[in-house]
């Protein structure tokens, strides 16, 4: 890969954006994915009430997709250890809120829109971000 006039490097708010948004959507997907795997199902329903009306199994499983996607958001480009899981977890987010965005449609709930949306678009950027414009390289 050469740097010059045709592929400059990034600038420096495009590195710290992106970095900045991986840490908050780590952080959401983190607390949200804890919340979902720690809290009594009954409880869960009081904040989240779709978590009523599936199974334990279903909910449990969402939980660790958001652990999942929470860690591999960070980890990888912070340690720089596989590195290229980062872009994948971000598609991997990418791809949870699309049928975030489909499942709470399909039960006459659009006011979720208001998190899942910007939730796919950051999940979006961080994938454009370390997948193409600012890859972190592997020590």
């Amino acid at each position: 890969m050469t740097i010059g006039i045709l592929n400059p490097p990034a600038s420096l708010p495009l590195r710290a954006a992106i970095w900045f948004v991986q840490i908050v959507l780590a952080s959401l997907f983190l607390v949200g994915g804890c919340m979902k795997l720690s809290t009594p199902l009954p409880e869960l329903a009081k904040m989240m009430p779709w978590t009523g009306d599936h199974s334990e199994l279903f909910v449990r499983f969402t939980a660790i997709a958001d652990l999942a996607g929470g860690l591999g958001l960070i980890l990888p480009a912070l340690t720089r250890i596989w590195p290229w899981l980062t872009p994948l977890a971000a598609l991997g987010c990418s791809i949870l809120q699309a049928f975030a965005i489909i499942f709470h449609l399909s039960r006459g709930e659009p006011q979720m829109m208001v998190i899942n949306i910007p939730l796919l678009a950051l999940s979006l950027f961080v994938l454009w971000g370390r997948g193409s414009k600012v890859p972190v390289r592997t020590r």
